[in-house]
């Protein structure tokens, strides 16, 4: 995690009034990245074939072609037209079965495993085994949609069941070169020191790319109920992977839900939805830091600052899980280009493009201000259901991105509703340096949990 050498100015907010300012001082600002920024790029390498004539033995000259009869020509055309029918053919049906199989498949069902490699560094191995998986998982909108993630289990030769933690980045991007499962066999995952906390206590760990990374369409950023479903779909697929259950990974094993800034945002949902969406998972606690809650009120938060290409983000995430928004209607030329850049780059680069920029800046009109875009930002916002297990919330009190407010009214509204909530905040501490801060503190409090003590919170 690198730190800009200057910080822009908090420009004043175009989008509406806070409630709550900014802390005035920038230094060590960073959203989670992937340390490689965006994606190389491989060059083509053009290949030229020429025919050389057939050549006798001895000094004998090259033989000149015969021109080849019209027939044969059309007959090499024929099978050429037919070989490529038959192409079409199979794709269509490779095409249709994946299609049905998607559509028979449960919730967290694996549809596809493949050995992968957890770093934490590049080019240095850990102990420990891991898979990318590809699963069933279940969009915005209630359809089936397909998720990749990553399984990771420590080496040690444990065959018990053992602990899983379902754990949920923060923001690396919307391309698919920055989905945790690309970076993770390169080493260049910004929370993979953090996930390795976790393995080092003997637990497994299940990390989805969320829904559009790394899989066809757009991630569908800071849609909450998709990235809660992938999610918790996460540990179903890790408990149903062959290669985890032997290493102690199974139906039994006690679950943590985890996750900071976008997977703050991600854990919460999983909380909130896992009584009705996944009520046979075993979950024990979950911990949530630095949680966008409300994202209205994120937005004015940042509008017009240098972490202001994460509204733009957020809108195009809305908008690809809900095209009827039609984002594009309220872009200008400044807008379609960045929103452009954005969809093909990891978060490094996307809030340099974007920073500073306000809302104003990049529309025609401001879509925020639209009933239908309100109605659905609405129902992204947490605290309107009870998690049915203790929950460990955590974030700054000078968080730049995230508004402390924000995260104090999530505590409050599960408190309100009878969730034991244990609050901790982390005084003057900026938004990645809480991350860091309050990692092992949340993995200590899961395993109390997984150790069966009883948390009674501090609500009052």
């Amino acid at each position: 995690m690198q730190s800009p050498s200057t910080r822009g100015s908090r420009r004043p907010s175009q989008s509406g009034t806070g409630s709550q300012s900014k802390p005035r001082s920038r230094s060590g600002y960073r959203t989670w990245s992937n340390s490689s920024g965006t994606a190389v790029r491989s060059g083509a390498v053009a290949v030229a074939v020429t025919a050389t004539a057939l050549c006798l033995t001895g000094t004998a000259a090259a033989q000149p072609q015969q021109p080849q009869p019209q027939s044969d020509r059309h007959q090499a055309g024929r099978a050429e037209q037919q070989a490529g029918r038959q192409a079409d053919q199979r794709a269509d049906s490779a095409s249709r079965a994946a299609h049905r199989a998607l559509r028979s498949a449960a919730p967290g069902d694996l549809l596809g495993a493949e050995r992968s490699a957890f770093r934490v560094v590049p080019g240095v191995p850990t102990d420990t085994r891991a898979w990318k998986v590809t699963y069933r998982s279940t969009d915005a909108s209630g359809r089936a949609d397909k998720v990749t993630g990553t399984v990771i289990v420590p080496r040690d030769g444990r065959t018990g069941t053992r602990p899983l933690l379902t754990y949920a980045v923060g923001t690396v991007g919307m391309g698919d070169q920055c989905a945790p499962s690309a970076t993770f066999p390169k080493g260049s995952t910004a929370e993979a020191a953090l996930i390795s906390g976790a393995l080092l206590r003997g637990w497994a760990v299940a990390v989805t790319d969320y829904q559009g990374l790394g899989t066809p369409g757009e991630h569908t950023y800071t849609v909450g109920r998709a990235e809660g479903t992938a999610v918790l779909d996460a540990a179903r697929a890790a408990q149903r992977l062959p290669g985890a259950a032997s290493a102690g990974v199974r139906a039994g094993s006690p679950v943590g839900i985890m996750g900071y800034s976008q997977g703050g945002q991600a854990s919460g949902w999983a909380a909130e939805l896992q009584p009705h969406y996944a009520p046979e998972l075993k979950v024990k606690g979950t911990a949530s830091g630095g949680v966008p809650a409300d994202l209205p009120k994120v937005a004015e938060y940042n509008d017009g600052d240098p972490d202001a290409g994460l509204i733009l983000m957020s809108a195009i995430g809305h908008d690809a899980a809900f095209p009827q928004l039609r984002l594009g209607k309220y872009l200008n030329a400044q807008g379609r280009s960045l929103a452009a850049t954005m969809r093909k780059g990891c978060v490094s680069d996307n809030e340099k493009a974007g920073a500073n920029k306000s809302i104003d800046d990049v529309t025609v009109s401001n879509p925020l201000k639209q009933p239908d875009w309100r109605a659905k930002l609405a129902d992204d916002r947490l605290g309107t259901r009870a998690p049915a297990h203790p929950v460990y919330l955590y974030h700054g009190t000078s968080d730049e991105i995230i508004p402390y407010d924000v995260g104090k009214r999530l505590r409050d509204d599960w408190c309100a509703r009878g969730t034991a909530v244990d609050w901790r905040s982390y005084p003057l501490s900026k938004h990645v340096t809480t991350a860091a801060l309050g990692s092992v503190p949340a993995m200590n409090w899961l395993s109390a949990r997984f150790a069966g003590k009883p948390a009674d919170g501090n609500c009052r």
